[in-house]
């Protein structure tokens, strides 16, 4: 078994060649072939990762940040432009992820039914007599246990990734069941997911760097699993599926966060900007679970502005965006972005930066210019998750890695629930407040904001909603949140900011201008519409989302 069968996996495998119901058997495995070739179990096992998220090619190839307010894609004539004008609709979504998500789902129950035996069909196709071939063996039973425990943790962790779509969906535990048209509800599902998460839970590994099996890179840990389950519950327990605001939901999102803070595993790491495109995320302190790509340099040349060489432009960060970081004091009128947040200078280009090894010249004349084509609309380029002089004329590569979960969003679960619960001080039992938890993420090294000044529930609800928008930017949290929170009629039918840079003797000053007006239909988009094929699928049987 190599360790790249994971690092290749390749999720576009269950968005393009698979469908729901004519890809559960595409292995073709007889019961002679899953007993006498064992590497058959494994790659069976290795597959119910294919369909985990890669979130640098969401939409457009792209990040999913520019469907929100955090940025504008460089043309119109693009996915994302579709969604942010409201055309989008059950015959065309550009993130239908219905059938994708399932295929995960039907990975795992296959391979779950079909390695019930596993200890026997590994004894059968084994070495088990000398002292290494017992010891091979040993591993493989041991690493078949690891992948049937971790697959119930997946197909959880695509159930949430349907719900947070589509509301309540079809619960298919069987490769069997082949009714698709029963939806169950959205808490029943919920409950499942938990319920599963915690049926493996003590199971799980708690760090595979610890581990004497190699082939880790993505691999699912305890950790990794509490982290799903507290975004799970902070999900559950927010305004859109929690219009009762039941405190008992706010009290599992809580729970399941501290959980996770109570593992003493996870810490803040000393450099943000480093964190989103170093290739050691499997040793890093604030990852949970990261997918690690191989060597490449897609992103880069994605988002590379368009005077450097080989780039293409792409996420355009807004100055909506922008404008959200905070200063450590003063605001000085002459110069904006003195004193500012520095987690917007590791995520922000803007004009006069030095990076790819050159000033950034984001001004009429300059290299950058907004007039050249391709240029950025906003003003502002990505910085975030790009190494920043990748040479690509001479196609200059280097591992990505996907971080799914880190240890910043579970402090901010944490401090949410926390607040809705007691207040920006109130502990409980956890002995850790909402206002301690925010703390820590802008206390933390090369950040090093001052303390939150909120001084109730709903000052510190906002506080909390503003730092996620700025440590969580582009890490495809914006969108949904602002769907959980019911903020997104007002945030997503906006007009989405840009600068020009102009002129100021020596220096350049801002001059606002608008870039893109979006749209957003409350009455039905805050949920996705089921597809239409699904609809016809089931023969209508299916019920639609409400005003599709």
């Amino acid at each position: 078994m190599k360790k790249s069968i994971i690092i290749l996996a390749v999720f576009l495998l269950c968005a393009s060649s698979c469908t729901l119901l004519d890809s559960k058997d595409d292995l073709q495995l007889t019961d002679e072939m899953l007993q006498t070739r064992y590497y058959h179990l494994f790659n069976m096992g290795y597959r119910t990762y294919n369909c985990v998220p890669d979130g640098f090619s969401r939409i457009d190839n792209n990040l999913f940040a520019t469907v929100s307010d955090e940025a504008q894609y460089v043309t119109t004539l693009s996915k994302s432009a579709r969604f942010n004008d409201g055309s989008w609709s059950q015959y065309n979504n550009p993130d239908d992820c219905y059938d994708w998500f399932y295929v995960g789902i039907h990975d795992v129950n296959y391979f779950l039914e079909n390695t019930v035996d596993y200890v026997e069909a590994l004894a059968q196709s084994r070495d088990t007599i000398t002292t290494s071939g017992r010891y091979s063996y040993e591993q493989d039973v041991l690493n078949m246990s690891r992948l049937r425990e971790e697959a119930v943790v997946l197909r959880a962790y695509y159930y949430f990734e349907l719900i947070k779509r589509y509301g309540g969906v079809p619960v298919i535990k069987s490769t069997a069941d082949k009714d698709y048209s029963e939806r169950a509800t959205y808490d029943s599902v919920v409950k499942m997911i938990v319920d599963d998460i915690d049926s493996v839970m003590d199971k799980l590994v708690d760090s595979w760097v610890e581990e004497t099996l190699s082939n880790y890179d993505g691999r699912l840990t305890k950790g990794a699993a509490r982290a799903i389950k507290s975004r799970v519950l902070l999900y559950a327990a927010s305004p859109l599926n929690n219009p009762s605001n039941d405190t008992e939901k706010w009290m599992a999102a809580a729970k399941a966060a501290y959980d996770v803070i109570n593992m003493g595993r996870y810490s803040l790491t000393g450099s943000y900007q480093d964190l989103f495109y170093s290739a050691a995320t499997n040793t890093n302190p604030e990852v949970i679970w990261a997918k690690r790509n191989s060597a490449s340099n897609t992103i880069e040349k994605a988002n590379y502005p368009i005077g450097t060489q080989g780039g293409s432009t792409g996420v355009c960060p807004s100055l909506n965006l922008v404008k959200a970081y905070e200063h450590k004091g003063a605001t000085n009128p002459s110069n904006w972005f003195e004193n500012l947040d520095p987690r917007c200078a590791a995520t922000i280009v803007k004009n006069l930066d030095y990076w790819n090894g050159r000033e950034m010249q984001i001004y009429a004349g300059g290299t950058d210019s907004p007039s050249n084509p391709n240029s950025s609309p906003t003003g502002f380029y990505l910085k975030k998750f790009l190494n920043p002089d990748l040479n690509l004329v001479n196609d200059a590569t280097e591992i990505h890695s996907w971080i799914l979960f880190r240890y910043a969003e579970i402090l901010l679960n944490y401090a949410e629930a926390m607040n809705e619960i007691y207040g920006p001080d109130g502990k409980g039992s956890f002995g850790l407040s909402a206002r301690e938890a925010v703390n820590m993420i802008r206390s933390r090294e090369g950040v090093e904001m001052p303390p939150v000044a909120a001084t109730d529930k709903d000052s510190m609800r906002d506080a909390i909603k503003r730092e996620r928008r700025v440590e969580l930017a582009f890490e495809e949290h914006r969108f949904w949140d602002l769907l959980r929170w019911k903020d997104a009629e007002t945030a997503l039918n906006t007009t989405i900011l840009g600068v020009d840079n102009i002129p100021d003797g020596s220096s350049y000053v801002w001059r606002e201008k608008t870039v893109s007006t979006r749209k957003f239909d409350a009455s039905k988009m805050y949920l996705y519409p089921i597809p239409q094929t699904e609809i016809v699928r089931t023969g209508n049987q299916i019920t639609q989302n409400p005003n599709w």
